[in-house]
């Protein structure tokens, strides 16, 4: 008797995901690249670049590299924080050639309590900018150690800024995707993504949800100033969104995107490593609360997991109603298999992909009450100040995927 209404309400479910949530199963705003060359001298404002680096020694000299030759024909300047790594990152990142001297080093402070490492090195990294131009009107973008970035890419955020009048433009950059648990697992965290946080919702001014992607954020000055700086998120551990949410909030106008000119080189060969990405902060984005874990359990095997077993295990309308939202869970998720260059026959392992993240959510979870907090970097991090997303309202089953992917929080 139980089958039934089971099945309306998965059916249901999906048919409202599909039509009534933002789109987010369609591929994704993708900037066109532009070269310095096609942008007029006065639509190139001062960018200051600053890239919070912990331990990045295998990425440092190339994602720096990459900074130094952007084509940008306006001013740039490059600040390194080094987060008082231990494996000689600073002194790699001072060995890159710099012959225009874009490049600062700074050695970070130790880190104040109520900071997440990664958001006290940008504080300093922003404020040795705003020491360097102190009268700047420009842009600042934040970006990290482990992304290399195509000549264009500053050339091509800023004239996305210019054009829209827009306070922040974020971009999801291309993210490894060689090994057998990259294929299975990371095509999924971006489609999961843009189910928390559809680029339509957010790129609409209109809508309430606000998005981004740590990997590249570029914010204007005036918009930073307006929400506090970076202090006003010191204890953010998932800093892009929360910083997204505060400049939307405050009557910005932000963009996101997937980035053709940005590419992720930090590698996640097993299985274990996408797990320990995850779970060191989807119980940060529940909000520490067993209520909403249980919830999102639930939810999560409601969307996922019982389509498939209505229409293996079931029979007449139970059924083929499961079997509709299985065909639809699929059929969403092959525009993002797509832009991976993936067979469409890896979604048929949505339902033990979605089990993954849903078990790595629980572990988040239990780290948590076990006492270890969120752990990265070799640090530790219970509940800070300020660490949940205050911007995270009615998102439903995807409120369980976090935003931790190419994001540290040093």
């Amino acid at each position: 008797m139980l089958l039934l209404p089971l099945s309306i309400l998965v059916f249901v479910i999906w048919v409202g995901l599909i039509f009534c949530h933002g789109w987010f199963w369609q591929a994704g705003p993708i900037l066109s690249p532009v070269r310095g060359a096609q942008l007029e001298r006065a639509d190139c404002p001062e960018v200051c670049i600053v890239v919070p680096a912990r331990d990045e020694a295998p990425s440092v000299r190339q994602c720096i590299g990459s900074l130094l030759a952007q084509d940008y024909p306006g001013l740039l300047h490059v600040i390194l924080v080094d987060d008082n790594s231990t494996d000689g990152t600073g002194r790699l990142a001072r060995s890159v050639p710099d012959p225009r001297r874009r490049l600062t080093v700074v050695t970070g402070k130790v880190r104040p309590a109520g900071w997440s490492g990664k958001l006290w090195a940008v504080a300093q990294g922003v404020a040795r900018a705003r020491e360097m131009v102190p009268d700047s009107s420009g842009f600042v973008l934040l970006t990290d150690a482990d992304i290399t970035h195509d000549p264009r890419h500053v050339s091509t955020l800023v004239a996305k800024a210019q054009a829209g009048k827009l306070d922040q433009v974020s971009e999801m950059v291309e993210l490894n995707c060689a090994s057998p648990a990259e294929r299975m697992l990371v095509p999924a965290f971006v489609f999961f993504f843009a189910l928390l946080y559809p680029f339509a919702s957010v790129n609409n001014p209109r809508s309430r949800v606000a998005g981004a992607a740590g990997g590249t954020v570029l914010v204007r000055w005036s918009a930073l100033a307006r929400i506090g700086g970076i202090e006003s998120l010191r204890g953010a551990l998932i800093d892009d969104c929360t910083l997204a949410a505060h400049v939307k909030h405050s009557g910005g106008r932000i963009y996101l995107g997937h980035s053709c000119l940005a590419r992720s080189i930090r590698p996640y060969p097993h299985p274990s490593d996408i797990w320990r990405m995850v779970a060191r902060t989807a119980y940060v984005q529940l909000g520490y609360s067993p209520l909403m874990l249980v919830g999102t359990v639930i939810g999560m095997v409601l969307v996922w997991i019982v389509p498939l077993q209505l229409a293996l295990f079931s029979h007449g309308l139970p059924c083929l109603l499961g079997a509709g939202a299985w065909v639809m869970s699929m059929a969403s998720y092959t525009p993002t298999l797509r832009r991976f260059n993936l067979s469409p026959s890896w979604a048929l392992l949505l339902p033990v992909i979605a089990g993954f993240y849903t078990l790595a959510t629980v572990g988040s979870a239990l780290d948590h009450h076990r006492g270890r907090g969120t752990v990265w970097k070799n640090r530790a991090y219970t509940e800070p100040d300020g660490a949940i997303s205050t911007h995270m309202r009615g998102e439903g089953t995807a409120a369980v995927m976090n935003r931790s992917m190419g994001d540290d929080v040093g």
